[in-house]
């Protein structure tokens, strides 16, 4: 069935948002937030409601209505489609309001977000796209890169396979900019510490389920471990056909989410190795933030993605509260500017700050899936194995290409 924007907007808004109409007449205390997101497709439980739901979480613990200012959100599904997304976010700019953009997890649709936010001066931070494109080559002063990327996942959960003996490497590739830049980036690495590439199954994104053939081909090839440059049930389907098909390669999901475990259950996802800079039970802090956006997401526990969401916002909220709303309405990149100045610090990520390449820094953590036996319930899934220092966890800045950095 085709969905209307009309549509998209309604349903966003029946899942927490609030309405912009009829704001205008306090426009210069009112900040408007788009969660752009996706509502019904592969990325659905990692990042959608709960993205939403994120938002509101960090508007009610900012303390920014204390201050005399409103903040208005409203949502919209992408439908993992650039041009749709691009045109929501235009129409937002252009007749709507929105000061800030949020989340997008896509990383074609956060590419062509990153464009619009640019043309029209207004502040965009992403959590759920992973493509290190947004701070390299394809940056802006008008863009922030908050969670993760594929040079993160690459560089952890890539290289921790490496060292560990996996050293010829066949990739599954969801076939647009977040798979590509995925399998790019773990290529660099396998192949700089002396590992090999054998081969490569790009497939058709959105709309693949049947992973048997790429799976096929990737047990043909000798390789010993199978990277999965998917996510969300795309990574599901792969792990579980994997599963069915006998396959003996080492499986390497280089972008697993808390949501794909509890989908694939611990009895198929034990022993799998990932990388999350967000664990909802890594500290006392992420767990006080788990339990008290819990009742928003119907008790699950929320992912890197809504992490990043909650964080982000709350940090722009800081900002807002900082130079004031006029200022921040009027120029989205002096906006962008000011957040970059303030060191970041929150209760899913701790402390950390934003380059100016607008990188987010903060340490990333490798996990190991807990067996069955190890587990003292529902969401108690991970755990640890190593950690990455935030100064070295993403590229460094001066090999990004990034035109804001200068030499």
């Amino acid at each position: 069935m085709r969905i209307s924007r009309r549509t998209l907007l309604a349903s966003a808004a029946a899942a927490g948002t609030l309405p912009v109409a009829g704001a205008r007449a306090q426009a210069q205390q009112t900040i408007r937030i788009g969660c752009l997101t996706d509502m019904s497709g592969p990325y659905k439980d990692l990042a959608g409601p709960g993205a939403i739901a994120a938002v509101h979480q960090a508007i009610e613990e900012s303390g920014i209505a204390a201050k005399g200012i409103k903040v208005d959100v409203v949502g919209a599904d992408h439908l993992n489609k650039p041009d749709i997304g691009a045109g929501i976010v235009r129409q937002w700019f252009d007749r709507d309001g929105v000061d800030l953009v949020v989340e997008v997890a896509n990383s074609g649709v956060a590419l062509a977000v990153a464009g619009v936010a640019k043309e029209k001066n207004k502040a965009y931070i992403n959590s759920g796209a992973a493509t290190s494109d947004l701070t390299s080559s394809q940056c802006n002063a008008n863009t922030i890169h908050w969670a993760y990327d594929t040079y993160m996942l690459a560089k952890s959960t890539g290289g921790a396979m490496v060292r560990s003996g996996g050293d010829s490497w066949y990739f599954i590739t969801a076939d647009y900019a977040f798979g590509k830049a995925l399998t790019r980036d773990t290529s660099d690495f396998v192949t700089s510490a002396g590992g090999k590439v054998l081969g490569n199954s790009p497939y058709p994104f959105p709309g693949t389920t049947d992973f048997s053939s790429f799976l096929i081909q990737a047990q043909a090839s000798g390789a010993k471990v199978l990277g999965l440059s998917n996510a969300g049930t795309d990574t599901i389907n792969t792990i579980k056909q994997a599963k069915e098909f006998g396959i003996k390669m080492r499986l390497a999901g280089l972008l697993l989410f808390l949501t794909d475990i509890h989908s694939l259950g611990l009895d198929v996802a034990q022993g799998i190795v990932l990388t999350d800079s967000f664990y909802w039970d890594h500290n006392d802090r992420t767990r006080a933030f788990a339990n008290r956006i819990a009742p928003k997401m119907g008790g699950a526990r929320p992912t890197m993605v809504q992490a990043g969401v909650y964080a982000s916002t709350l940090h722009y909220l800081k900002g807002v509260a900082e130079m004031g709303v006029a200022a921040a309405k009027a120029d989205g990149a002096a906006t962008i500017a000011q957040l970059k100045k303030m060191p970041t610090q929150d209760d899913c990520f701790g402390a950390g700050s934003i380059r100016p390449d607008g990188r987010k820094i903060h340490p990333s953590y490798l996990w190991e899936v807990k067996k069955p036996s190890e587990s003292k319930g529902a969401w108690d899934y991970y755990k640890p194995l190593a950690s990455t220092p935030a100064d070295q966890a993403f590229r460094p800045m001066d090999q990004g290409a990034c035109p804001l950095v200068k030499s």
